[in-house]
């Protein structure tokens, strides 16, 4: 590695605040969840999160019957609860990117696969390019990534940011999504710097986890996230997008990233294209709530 590119990695983190702690990020989401949670607990709040949500299936078992099963109750939940909004996305592996775009009849759904080697992102780059050009060739309309943490962690910046380059290129005009695997990164300022160097690389989105792990998304690794993407885009005037995934498994979850998101990152952010939830699980329990009764739709 030339020593300019070691400069030019270490030069662009250095005009960002690395420099936090991780309990005075701890003590700003409590302040937050304390403070501003509740008054966005309410039916408009959670319709929205119902908007946002990416319907995952990344299952050993998946196949094609289940995958369709789940796409024909996307197509199907207009017409039974015609007064919610749909899901944002319908996210599987790349081998169902065909059977899930000739299939959704839903206009708005995007087409949504993992990519890079997911969950590890340990195999040879030339694969992992293969893998989202074909996922795309497929009909994917976004692709998820895995960041190389295994390099990030031995201070390859460079190689880390190469890789996503690359797929990047390869996803073409197709957004795609950095997952940066929090829960493996040994501190926020870890996080910080994660999230920099995927929006210096080519990510549109940054995502939180891969839920393959024992830490998934939480509140703090959120919290940084947003305070990069609003540093990225004060120096840069690029919009990129936050998806918290894994672990979000109540209500209350959901409405906690959403309030991060309006706190740190403002209205801006506030739409379903910008802020995307990772979750499967939460889905009936927002439709429950917002229908009052307890619905197992999906």
């Amino acid at each position: 590695m030339a020593i300019n590119d070691v400069d030019k990695y270490v030069a662009t983190l250095q005009k960002y605040n690395t420099n936090i702690k991780d309990e005075e990020v701890k003590a700003a989401v409590e302040k937050i969840i304390a403070e501003k949670v509740p008054e966005n607990d309410t039916p408009e709040v959670k319709k929205f999160l119902l908007g946002s949500v990416e319907l995952t299936s990344l299952r050993t078992t998946d196949n094609e019957e289940n995958i369709l099963a789940m796409v024909e109750k996307v197509n199907r939940f207009d017409k039974e609860y015609p007064e919610l909004p749909h899901v944002a996305t319908i996210c599987t592996y790349p081998n169902f990117a065909k059977l899930v775009s000739e299939s959704l009849e839903v206009d708005g759904v995007q087409v949504v696969n993992v990519s890079g080697s997911f969950p590890s992102s340990q195999t040879f780059i030339e694969v992992k390019v293969a893998e989202a050009s074909l996922a795309v060739k497929d009909g994917a309309t976004e692709i998820d990534i895995v960041m190389p943490v295994g390099k990030y962690l031995s201070g390859d910046y460079e190689g880390v940011a190469d890789e996503i380059g690359e797929q990047k290129q390869a996803c073409g005009e197709c957004p795609m999504k950095v997952i940066l695997e929090t829960g493996c990164l040994p501190s926020m300022s870890d996080v910080k710097k994660a999230s920099i160097i995927a929006m210096y690389a080519g990510a549109d989105y940054i995502k939180t986890s891969t839920g393959k792990e024992k830490v998934s998304a939480t509140p703090e690794a959120a919290y940084v996230m947003c305070q990069a993407i609003k540093e990225y885009y004060d120096q840069t005037g690029i919009q990129i997008g936050l998806k918290p995934a894994g672990g979000i498994n109540t209500v209350r979850d959901a409405v906690t990233y959403y309030t991060i998101v309006k706190e740190v990152l403002g209205e801006k952010w506030l739409t379903n294209k910008w802020f995307r939830m990772g979750t499967s699980r939460l889905t009936n329990l927002l439709i429950s709530e917002l229908v009052g009764k307890e619905v197992k739709f999906f």
